[in-house]
């Protein structure tokens, strides 16, 4: 996968960046094609390689720097492309079968396979008749393990997908390698004899003898005007996949701009999970533990909930998540994935109705700090389930920003439904909740609407504590100076003194509701700054602020947000208002506002 050859914030925000590109205009793709796509939601990512063999270690000594993959051993820890070969030997090829992937994959409810055909150290999976530096060659077998689980995919009705680095390669004397940015780069020639003689015969190979192949997953996580790669050569393989394999679906790290002729999906960073509602399809990789191939050291592994979390939380912003696995050189899968992915099937197995072609809710705001929604149409009905991970200790649960009224509220529990009752003021729902949760990782509310959903898109959701936290992430504010968490200091809006904040908010019912400010004073002098909402106004001075210690002992200090009571503001009726912040000098860290009905 990539790697943080540059420090990890950098490459994040060269991420952001490019995502802010992939809008639903540039993905025209047919909708038909990638139909399937967004209905499975959930798939197996399979790292396999020589690397497995090395299990993180290097003639004792393990995996260097922090970006520590196994499937980079090679390159990290300076390893000779002949000796690196020599771990083909470790390969037990009376145990390895590709047909027991292909049937965890099936038990955890996922519905395609990506398997690494090469990955960045130029070792072919298959056996390729460009060169010598293949699996099957190295380790002296005629098994071909993509060939084997083509056919277990084929038998068992799952759709296949190939990994193939067509950037980066260890192997072709004239393929790129980071460490060129230090030894002197080849030349945009010899890097097109690299992309002639294996780049594209092996892809013809991979698209011609395997059958039908649902996606190619490339791996380019920069755009090819910062690379070697040029124009021309990733418009030749976009043509040979579109004439060899024309309803092979392509992911948008394969280089070139995402337009409907070159992209058919979009793939964020590694485990980097989104943020928003995204209209087009898209994906998330992401790994079951630390590295992605397989690492006899690895202490890291994600718990089954935060998996759920993973793919839920996707699906509920109408996208999907690839979970890689890393078997060993035997072909055995560690125990921690296999009962993580059991877990996760069996769950599937009863609750899947809910992900399985389902997608998210268009909203602003649609992040609720019990769960997720999603939604999809059943029996000319609207459906939508509350996925709750968080079960409410005062047993109600809060959906806001649906103005259509339920025709039925229910509890799943297994195969049974129990009805619940619930109330509904203007776009807020609060549905009775028993006082056990019936399921120990996600627990399902299906609420059922005739017709199509009205939505109030932009509408602050109501906290599980019963108030209404407005930050500057979920204003009606673009282009506001956001400083994200950096591990120290929360997300928070830099105001230069001219800038109003606005929200919009549902008040669910009449009353008197104090409100808290959290924010930080750089200046030496008082801050002073007003709230407002129909016709009410708070003003207040917010006292400057210092530093906190972090850490005791470590001179490790950060900037210290406070918190202050402004005053109560009085609603007269449940309705919907604007509320606005403004603040007359600079700078003023702005980290939230905190309203809550004053309980009697």
């Amino acid at each position: 996968m990539t790697t943080n050859m540059t420090p990890l914030i950098k490459r994040i925000l060269i991420l952001s960046l490019l995502l802010l590109r992939f809008s639903a205009d540039l993905f025209a793709q047919n909708p038909e094609k990638s139909a399937w796509f967004k209905d499975a939601r959930f798939g197996m990512f399979i790292h396999w390689g020589l690397y497995s063999a090395a299990e993180g270690l290097w003639k004792g000594e393990p995996l260097r720097y922090m970006n520590n993959y196994a499937e980079w051993l090679r390159y990290r820890n300076r390893v000779s492309k002949e000796e690196y070969g020599t771990l083909a030997k470790r390969f037990d090829w009376s145990k390895i079968d590709p047909e027991q992937w292909v049937l965890l994959a099936k038990e955890a409810g996922m519905k395609y396979i990506i398997i690494t055909t090469k990955h960045h150290d130029g070792v072919a999976l298959w056996d390729t008749n460009v060169g010598n530096y293949s699996l099957p060659k190295l380790s002296g077998t005629n098994r071909d393990v993509i060939k084997d689980i083509a056919e277990a995919c084929k038998k068992h009705g799952m759709k296949l997908g190939f990994y193939y680095s067509h950037w980066i390669d260890w192997e072709h004397p004239y393929g790129w390698n980071h460490q060129q940015e230090l030894s002197g780069h080849v030349t945009d020639a010899q890097y097109n004899q690299y992309w002639q003689q294996k780049v594209i015969p092996q892809l013809r190979e991979l698209m011609s003898n395997y059958g039908d192949i649902a996606l190619i997953w490339f791996d380019m996580w920069i755009p090819y005007q910062k690379s070697i790669i040029k124009k021309e050569q990733l418009a030749q393989v976009v043509k040979l996949i579109r004439e060899l394999q024309p309803n092979c679906l392509i992911n948008s790290r394969l280089g070139l701009p995402t337009d409907a002729e070159n992209v058919d999906f979009e793939t964020l960073g590694d485990n980097q999970f989104g943020s928003n509602y995204i209209a087009h399809p898209w994906e998330t990789p992401g790994t079951i533990a630390h590295s992605w191939g397989y690492n006899g050291q690895e202490n890291e592994w994600k718990s089954t909930s935060q998996i759920f979390q993973s793919l839920i939380s996707n699906v509920s912003l109408n996208g999907g998540f690839t979970l890689n696995i890393g078997p060993r050189a035997d072909g055995t899968v560690p125990y921690e994935s296999v009962s993580r992915l059991h877990d996760v099937g069996n769950w599937l197995s009863t609750y899947g109705t809910s992900i399985y072609g389902a997608t998210g809710l268009d909203l602003k705001n649609n992040h609720f700090d019990w769960g997720y929604l999603t939604t999809k149409t059943e029996d000319n009905k609207t459906a939508v389930y509350a996925h709750v991970f968080n079960w409410p200790l005062d047993h109600k649960l809060r959906i806001t920003g649906i103005k259509s009224i339920p025709v039925q509220v229910s509890l799943l529990n297994g195969t049974s439904a129990t009805s619940l009752k619930y109330d509904q003021n203007l776009s807020l729902i609060h549905i009775e909740l028993p006082a056990k949760q019936p399921d120990h990782f996600v627990s399902e509310i299906k609420l059922t609407f005739d017709g199509p959903l009205i939505l109030d898109k932009n509408t602050i959701p109501e906290s599980t504590f019963g108030g209404f936290s407005l930050k500057s992430s979920n204003s009606l504010n673009a282009g506001l100076n956001i400083v994200r968490y950096n591990g120290k200091n929360p997300t928070h809006a830099i105001l230069n003194g001219n800038t109003k904040i606005n929200w919009e908010l549902t008040i669910p019912e009449a009353g008197t509701y104090s409100l808290d400010l959290s924010a930080h004073n750089p200046n030496k002098e008082n801050i002073t700054f007003e709230v407002s909402v129909d016709n009410q106004q708070l003003k207040g001075n917010f006292a400057p602020t210092q530093k906190m210690v972090v850490e005791p002992n470590e001179n490790n200090y950060t900037e210290e947000f406070v918190e202050m009571r402004i005053g109560k503001f009085k609603f007269d009726k449940p309705g919907k208002y604007m509320v606005s912040f403004s603040n007359q000098q600079q700078p003023f860290w702005f980290n939230w506002l905190w309203l809550d009905k004053v309980k009697n």
